[in-house]
């Protein structure tokens, strides 16, 4: 598998997916065309040209999947990038359109997959670790499961003397593995996760990750830490 998993496609002070274009370079070598999925945000033809206009630096073409069939574009794509939104919106279209055994089956091939967020929440096998506002319902709540674990996209820690009162989301997601039994990464912004077919590493700034698991203490993850070994965990839902 060829895997680019962010966080997010902004930081301060950059422009749209400047942070990342070394290792987008990399993932997409030998790429002359990107087949977008917009389906996470409402407007397909505003968010395509955003993406079109970030990605003319790298010498890439854009296409997006609203224009003709998704089905088909995306089973043509010499890679896929998935934008980030909304995620219950963009699990909703992704089955609605039969997107999700396509992208298996082209990844497991080869396919360069991209994704953005709600791109990224896509790749684990559900996406119950998004922090999303479910504006629309699902059938189901699975997603490819490219990778065996969970990740949450846009990690952020406590501030020191927040009036917030509510869950952090080291609390959420402590609460998710009281139900499920499965590794969670948390991607600071300017993070990200790099598979390139048995071996997983992060990528990014210098903020890192922090990885969760069912009876283990939080642990922070510094940029170029080796994941590998989450690609051999069976995960357990439910459970």
């Amino acid at each position: 598998m060829n895997l680019l998993l962010m966080s997010n496609s902004t930081a301060p002070g950059r422009g749209l997916l400047e942070h990342a274009h070394s290792v987008l370079a990399d993932v997409l070598s030998g790429v002359r065309t990107v087949t977008f999925v917009p389906f996470a945000l409402a407007d397909h033809d505003a968010y395509t040209q955003i993406f079109t206009n970030a990605l003319k630096p790298l010498g890439l073409d854009v296409v997006g999947a609203h224009t003709g069939d998704p089905a088909r574009l995306v089973s043509d794509a010499e890679a896929v990038f998935v934008g980030g939104g909304n995620t219950f919106r963009l699990v909703k279209a992704v089955h609605e359109h039969g997107l999700i055994d396509i992208i298996r089956q082209r990844t497991d091939q080869g396919m360069p997959y991209i994704g953005s967020s709600a791109g990224t929440n896509i790749a684990a096998p559900t996406m119950r670790t998004t922090n999303d506002m479910p504006i629309v319902q699902p059938t189901t709540f699975d997603t490819l499961g490219l990778i065996p674990f969970q990740i949450n996209p846009h990690y952020v820690d406590p501030a020191p003397g927040d009036s917030h009162m509510g869950e952090t989301r080291e609390q959420r997601i402590l609460q998710f593995l009281e139900e499920n039994d499965v590794a969670v990464v948390g991607l600071r912004e300017g993070t990200w996760l790099r598979r390139e077919d048995g071996t997983l590493r992060l990528g990014g700034v210098e903020a890192g990750g922090r990885l969760f698991r069912r009876g283990a203490e939080p642990a922070d993850l510094a940029p170029g830490a080796d994941l590998s070994d989450l690609l051999e965990f069976a995960p357990r839902f439910d459970s």
